[in-house]
């Protein structure tokens, strides 16, 4: 419904910084043009939906912002029942009997398309008088199409935006009403004696999608079910829990961490067999209140790893703050390390301080028995990559490792 605008006025709905700008665009036209309101609509099959008006007079009452295309002038105009511009409605009697004329009273009208990049028709550019008008002619065409594409330029990064959003939308909803996504196991393992420990339980979605699970899981916070999505990822993990010797290392966002029903749920869980992962791809604000957080549940015997720790810079903050249990090495210092000098000074310096701080190391992203066998004699603990084996199901995990050469289990 529209407010009461006074003289001049631009009615702003969603949008509000683009419309303003529209706005200024609709002011030019009905100044330049001489007519009492100009406005922007988007049109879909069946209604027309004002979004953005600026008007000369003040409006007499709430007015409806969406109506029957049938109902419009727009639509008229586009199917070619009328013409783009008319300086006076009374030469058309199907356009008196419209709405717009019998109701509002307008009596000289000026209509052209909105068209996006793509060619598609987004809506209508449109100026109105309440009164007939001799001096509007189709020589006023060629001012509001250039007005109504500079329109277009303004409105479609949303307008783009939205669709993502509603395509992400359309993909994780049945995901999330379904449970989740699929979790499945992936080893850890003693480098020394290359016996599983545990496994980082691993979020999968459609193969179809193409994307990696962080991907994924960005897309959900961007549809604001991040939360939501994390805490069903959690609870499938939790599930393996009585199904796999070892512990589970789970992954968890920090502002996810800090919901009640994250931590509800981690305190019902056997602790002393969690493995809580922190990415420091995402930042923490508040280090007081993350501690707060963690200290009952590491209290009961619950760890807390640092993972990707190498490929930013916030990691060590995490270390040194949070004092992990475990500090997982990022793949980018473990992949070739058994050829290359400066990734075996970064990983050994790293181990150094995992030796201060009292915290087991995990390398990520073992491949090869090269680097297995380089990142054990640099004293790293535990391994976890395709050299082990791919995130598989819990029947697949293998309690030993021995044999380099043993094929891993397929995905």
């Amino acid at each position: 419904m529209l407010t009461h605008p006074g003289p001049g006025d631009v009615v702003l709905h969603e949008r509000l910084a683009e419309n303003q700008q529209v706005g200024e665009l609709l002011r030019t036209a009905r100044q330049a043009l001489g007519l009492s309101v100009a406005f922007l609509s988007r049109m879909d099959d069946t209604h027309q939906h004002i979004e953005v008006i600026d008007s000369a007079l003040p409006m007499d009452g709430p007015q409806s912002m969406t109506h029957p295309v049938e109902d419009t002038f727009c639509q008229a105009v586009m199917d070619g029942r009328l013409p783009p511009v008319i300086p006076d409605m009374q030469d058309f009697p199907d356009a008196m009997e419209m709405p717009g004329a019998r109701l509002l009273h307008i009596r000289s009208f000026v209509s052209v398309p909105v068209v996006l990049s793509d060619g598609s028709v987004y809506g209508t550019f449109c100026a109105a008088g309440l009164t007939p008008d001799s001096r509007l002619s189709t020589r006023d065409i060629a001012l509001m199409e250039v007005l109504a594409q500079a329109a277009s330029v303004i409105i479609e990064p949303q307008i783009r935006n939205q669709e993502r959003l509603s395509e992400i939308e359309g993909r994780l909803r049945p995901v999330i009403a379904a449970g989740g996504p699929t979790v499945l196991l992936q080893p850890l393992v003693d480098l020394a004696t290359r016996r599983r420990v545990g496994a980082e339980a691993l979020s999968r979605f459609p193969q179809e999608w193409g994307l990696p699970p962080d991907a994924c899981f960005a897309q959900a916070n961007a549809i604001g079910e991040g939360h939501r999505l994390e805490l069903l990822a959690l609870r499938r993990a939790a599930d393996h829990l009585p199904h796999v010797s070892g512990y589970v290392s789970m992954n968890v966002s920090p502002s996810t961490l800090f919901s009640p029903d994250c931590t509800d749920f981690l305190s019902r869980l056997p602790l002393d067999r969690v493995v809580l992962e922190l990415s420091e791809h995402d930042p923490v604000e508040d280090y007081d209140a993350l501690k707060a957080v963690l200290a009952p549940l590491r209290g009961r015997g619950m760890r807390l790893a640092i993972d990707d720790v190498g490929a930013g810079f916030s990691s060590l903050r995490h270390i040194v703050i949070t004092a992990p249990d475990i500090i997982k090495l990022d793949r980018s210092i473990v992949a070739g390390i058994a050829g290359d000098t400066v990734l075996s000074v970064v990983a050994h310096a790293l181990v150094e301080l995992a030796g201060a701080t009292g915290a087991r190391l995990v390398a990520e992203g073992v491949e090869t028995e090269a680097d297995a066998a380089a990142l054990e004699g640099l004293g790293v603990d535990l391994g976890q990559g395709w050299h082990f084996g791919r995130a598989t199901t819990v029947s697949e995990l293998w309690d030993y490792y021995r044999v380099a050469e043993r094929q891993a289990p397929a995905a």
